[in-house]
């Protein structure tokens, strides 16, 4: 049985306004990582915490990263979607991923 995917804040509907061919990339890899694989367009963020990793795509109009953390049992819990326009991911993007990891993992505790 495939994982469930649990999208925090507007990751969702940000994802949804990428470019088609961009959503169809991270929509596959996302279908790889319900399926319990892991995608070659994945890469680990320990700068936010253990059990981050980010899916990354790029076309001609810029860079496009998932944000998200797999230590939930059966889950995969979408962080942050966004788009960059440089090389070096914003600080700002890195805290609104942390801040809704925080969140989620002091709500599942209650």
């Amino acid at each position: 049985m495939p994982k469930e995917v649990v999208w925090l804040g507007d990751s969702k509907k940000v994802l949804a306004d990428f470019s088609e061919q961009v959503r169809e990339n991270l929509g596959w890899n996302l279908w790889q990582l319900q399926k319990g694989l892991m995608p070659t367009d994945s890469r680990p963020m320990p700068s936010i915490s253990a059990g981050v990793y980010e899916l990354k795509q790029a076309d001609k109009a810029g860079w496009y990263r998932v944000i998200y953390y797999l230590r939930v049992k059966g889950k995969i819990i979408v962080l942050h979607s966004f788009t960059k326009k440089s090389r070096k991911t914003d600080q700002r993007d890195l805290e609104i991923a942390d801040q809704r990891l925080r969140k989620f993992l002091s709500e599942v505790e209650r």
